[in-house]
């Protein structure tokens, strides 16, 4: 069967690429096309955009973007009508998905959705829309499907793939990793700043004004691989900062604590046991529009998972030097960071075990083999 996925960011290329893994082993003749990234392309299938040209952070830089974003979405329903997919999978990013997953259910194209879009979190308005025009929703998030019921929208928990992700990856010896990065004996502190060039510029400005204070520790900067280098080049201006790209999850693996933007690197960290601080600061104008939409009380996925505060948050004028300061004391002292190895251990229960991919693909495959077998037999 053909499958048309679309995937934004490198979270979507990740999950992206263990999806595929998994329909290829559920259908052996599956022809794939997509837009993601580098992990997707690896899988195999043939990669339409990449995720590098549509990134945009928050909603005054997608209004000053929008001519290109409009033409991306055109030359998204073009192709689609080109390659004639048995079905449309969207994998978050709504932004753009759910204008193409419009069309496309208009078009009697079928549409899936893995990984849903954030409506619990502002706009609950767009599940009228996602219950018109997606024809089955994978939700990663334990509390997502009993959210849905309350609009009279069935869905499909199948777990978190981050889950699978860390736990297949290849175990890194901490020795050999440090001397292949030139790294020193003192013990990390990661900055996992964000993928965005608007992000990282905000963030690792206030997280690298520690250094000074926090001699005994090296701070390494985990590169997002949407970015080069010679991006990160100019804020490594200490002997105790380093930059290692495209190794997040080595890197926290023997990191002691970490400042953490917001985003699903929160929940990564938390897989991974490491102390965090959760950091967010966005474009002013953008901020002002999101406070007045938003309706969450938390915005980290540990928090908001767990429904009560066990990492905390710094926000917007939060995210100065004094805070960060004293929080990152806060979660290297002994008493702290046995408190959260627990909380996380509680995390990663809720989250339910391994195999988000395979049961989402498994529940693709399925429905979609019987609905083509009906429309053959009719």
């Amino acid at each position: 069967m053909k499958y048309y996925i679309i995937a934004g960011e490198a979270s979507g290329d990740l999950h992206g690429s263990n999806l595929m893994k998994a329909l290829f082993k559920q259908d052996e003749q599956a022809d794939i096309r997509f837009w993601g990234g580098d992990l997707m392309q690896q899988v195999g299938g043939t990669l339409v955009l990449h995720y590098k040209e549509r990134q945009f952070m928050g909603f005054a830089e997608v209004i000053l973007n929008l001519r290109k974003v409009l033409g991306q979405i055109k030359f998204c329903k073009s192709d689609i009508e080109a390659f004639q997919p048995d079905v449309i999978i969207f994998i978050d990013n709504s932004g753009f998905n759910l204008r193409v997953a419009k069309w496309a259910k208009a078009l009697n194209y079928r549409t899936h959705y893995y990984i849903s879009p954030q409506v619990w979190a502002s706009r609950a308005s767009r599940v009228e829309k996602i219950k018109r025009d997606i024809d089955a929703m994978y939700c990663i998030l334990p509390f997502e499907k009993a959210f849905y019921k309350k609009y009279d929208y069935d869905v499909n928990f199948v777990g978190h793939p981050l889950i699978d992700a860390i736990a297949d990856r290849e175990l890194v010896n901490e020795s050999d990793f440090r001397e292949t990065h030139q790294l020193s004996d003192l013990p990390i502190i990661a900055l996992l700043p964000g993928s965005r060039k608007q992000e990282i510029t905000k963030m690792l400005g206030v997280m690298l004004s520690l250094v000074d204070d926090f001699n005994d520790y090296e701070f390494v900067i985990a590169g997002a691989p949407s970015q080069d280098y010679e991006f990160y080049k100019r804020f490594i201006k200490k002997k105790n900062i380093k930059f290692i790209s495209n190794k997040t999850y080595d890197l926290l693996s023997i990191s002691t604590a970490a400042l953490v933007t917001s985003g699903t690197a929160t929940l990564e960290t938390a897989l991974f046991k490491v102390p965090q601080v959760v950091c967010y600061k966005a474009n002013a104008i953008s901020y002002q529009i999101a406070k007045r939409i938003i309706t969450l009380k938390y915005i980290s996925l540990v928090n908001l998972i767990m429904d009560r505060e066990v990492v905390t948050e710094l926000i917007q004028g939060d995210l100065n030097k004094k805070r960060l300061r004293k929080e990152l004391t806060a979660i290297l002292d002994t008493k702290k960071r046995k408190q959260l190895f627990l909380e996380y251990y509680e995390l990663e229960k809720i989250l339910g075990g391994r195999g988000a991919s395979e049961n989402a693909a498994k529940l693709i495959v399925s429905k979609i083999s019987n609905e083509v077998k009906d429309k053959a037999s009719n």
